[in-house]
């Protein structure tokens, strides 16, 4: 190894040492605990995608996980073939049948809005839950299908270690406001776009 080797890997070193210092006192101020309010949202693919990566570190850790699926309730995922495996850990709620232009429905469309709300609010309520999913609740909302100031009552006034997640796009901006976490899904590119319809393994 060359003399000029070794002093720049010596400088690297003595940088990654400044940055582990820097880290260890930033983590260890960090100390609370807390349910957090989580928003998947934006126009890019990936939002329910990394919600239900969250359910399955979930029961991965024997944490028990409730799901409600809006809007696209009816279709039939790789992520609930896995999931309803672990009935003890993971309760899921497919509601809905589809999007709006499926359905041509308002009225049924809000009436599976506010039954998979329910379901929410219930698994929300029950201490054996550590983390709820509520997948394309924002479309729901978006739509007027729930009042929103329900929606965020509910979620001030949740257990305080319960971490509930929202998914969808548009979320609303009072959503975004209260939540803890906020990640917004941007598109690049899409193969849809080319004419490629939806991949098992996935989109769902």
């Amino acid at each position: 190894m060359s003399v000029e080797d070794v002093d720049a890997n010596r400088r690297a070193n003595e940088k990654s040492a400044r940055r582990k210092e820097v880290r260890d006192k930033m983590m260890a101020e960090k100390t609370r605990e807390k349910g957090l309010i989580i928003v998947h949202t934006g126009k890019g693919k990936g939002k329910s995608t990394a919600a239900f990566g969250m359910v399955m570190r979930c029961v991965g850790h024997g944490m028990k996980a409730g799901v409600v699926q809006f809007i696209k309730g009816k279709w039939e995922t790789g992520e609930r073939t896995v999931l309803e495996r672990f009935p003890d850990l993971c309760e899921i709620k497919a509601i809905g049948e589809g999007f709006t232009w499926d359905t041509q429905d308002r009225a049924r469309d809000i009436a599976h809005a506010e039954q998979g709300w329910a379901e929410v609010k219930r698994m929300m309520a029950d201490p054996s839950f550590a983390f709820v999913l509520a997948d394309e609740i924002n479309i729901a909302l978006r739509y007027d299908y729930l009042p929103v100031a329900d929606v965020v009552a509910a979620l001030k006034s949740k257990r305080p270690e319960l971490h509930v997640c929202l998914t969808g796009r548009n979320a609303k901006d009072e959503i975004v406001e209260l939540a803890d976490l906020v990640t917004e899904m941007e598109m690049v590119k899409h193969p849809f776009r080319d004419g490629v319809k939806a991949q098992k393994g996935i989109e769902f």
